[in-house]
């Protein structure tokens, strides 16, 4: 695989043979499949290539993904904040997986801006911002599991890719393509799949993981915001669904209840961009969903104090929640004809495809 420049792996291949023992690898705050899996998979090289490894989350994560990690792995930084601090001061490399800015390490942030720890930073995002001494970044790639895969393939660490490993890296790819839903065009990303099923990852597992392994209530919360809080907006081929503090609360809400909830709408005819607003604590927190090439980073880095991928993305606000939807709703006008020209062109390329 030849997605890397030579000379940088060549660097990182020596710096880690010769001056790192310890290393951590974090992902990003309220972590999803991808950065999750991508850890974990990393972890697993690093651990069977004889390295004290560990994966550090800033918060809690999906249940539903419990299964992926072993015995202790990973630990929670907000439930174990002086054993992190520890292992992350004896460490000789820090791993960074999956976000681009450090406003993305939640209540790490301000402890690591003290480290003068190298960094290696593997992502997928645009326009990255963290200051790493090794980059690893491609915006095609379908996850950041795919990349980590692409990684340890370029420093001649894949033969200690084991069972563990493959499932949780096939677990970031299928979390991040929607089971290959969207962003999954690529051919080497299914020559990727095909060496994780040959490695022990199980595929069907992972599905029934990801995809049907939910709660009665998340369930009842899911048919709530369809029935009771979804907003069709037509003329501007725009839909958006929210939820309040209580909502959450009477829904007995855990991390991951909301996963995919801002797709919905997505399959509705006409519709073209979704947004999911959810007010947590002191925040409302954002996603972006477009089908197409409307650029939901763009408007969410314009509004929302986010960004991420084109289809793909999500922010937060401080204002209150009534605020920040009638923001939301004021805002769409001005996308109008952008939105209609995109409808457009991806019915046009529909029936092209067909």
């Amino acid at each position: 695989m030849e997605r890397f420049d030579l000379n940088t792996c060549i660097r990182v291949k020596e710096w880690l043979s010769t001056a790192v023992k310890r290393i951590i690898i974090i992902p990003h705050v309220n972590p999803d499949g991808d950065a999750i899996g991508a850890s974990l998979g990393l972890n697993d090289v690093m651990l069977h290539a004889g390295f004290d490894s560990q994966v550090i989350v800033p918060n809690d994560y999906p249940v539903y993904l419990n299964w992926l990690g072993s015995e202790g792995i990973p630990l929670i930084f907000e439930q174990n904040a002086e054993k992190c601090r520890k292992l992350i001061d004896q460490a000789d490399a820090l791993f960074f997986l999956d976000f681009n800015d450090s406003k993305r390490l939640g209540k790490l942030e301000d402890y690591l801006s003290t480290k003068l720890t190298p960094i290696v930073l593997i992502d997928h995002h645009p326009d990255p911002q963290i200051k790493a001494e090794y980059l690893f970044s491609d915006t095609d790639v379908s996850s950041t599991a795919e990349l980590v895969y692409d990684f340890i393939e370029a420093i001649d660490l894949l033969d200690h890719l084991g069972p563990l490993g493959a499932n949780a890296l096939l677990t970031g790819i299928i979390a991040d393509t929607g089971s290959f839903s969207h962003n999954a065009s690529r051919h080497s990303t299914y020559q990727i799949v095909g060496e994780l099923i040959n490695r022990g990852a199980e595929k069907e597992r992972i599905n029934e993981s990801l995809f049907n392994n939910f709660s009665e209530k998340r369930m009842r919360l899911l048919g709530h915001c369809l029935s009771e809080k979804m907003e069709i907006f037509p003329q501007y081929r725009s839909a958006l669904i929210w939820l309040s503090s209580k909502e959450l609360k009477k829904f007995d809400f855990h991390p991951g209840d909301t996963e995919g909830f801002v797709n919905y709408p997505l399959s509705i005819k006409g519709v073209v961009f979704s947004a999911f607003f959810m007010e947590k604590n002191d925040l409302v927190k954002i996603s972006f969903r477009s089908k197409g090439s409307f650029p939901t980073n763009e408007f969410c880095a314009a509004h929302f104090n986010g960004g991420g991928h084109r289809n793909a993305s999500g922010g937060e606000t401080k204002l209150p929640i009534e605020e920040a939807l009638a923001l939301f709703r004021s805002l769409l006008p001005q996308y109008s004809e952008e939105l209609e020209k995109d409808f457009k062109l991806f019915i046009h390329e529909a029936g092209r495809a067909s």
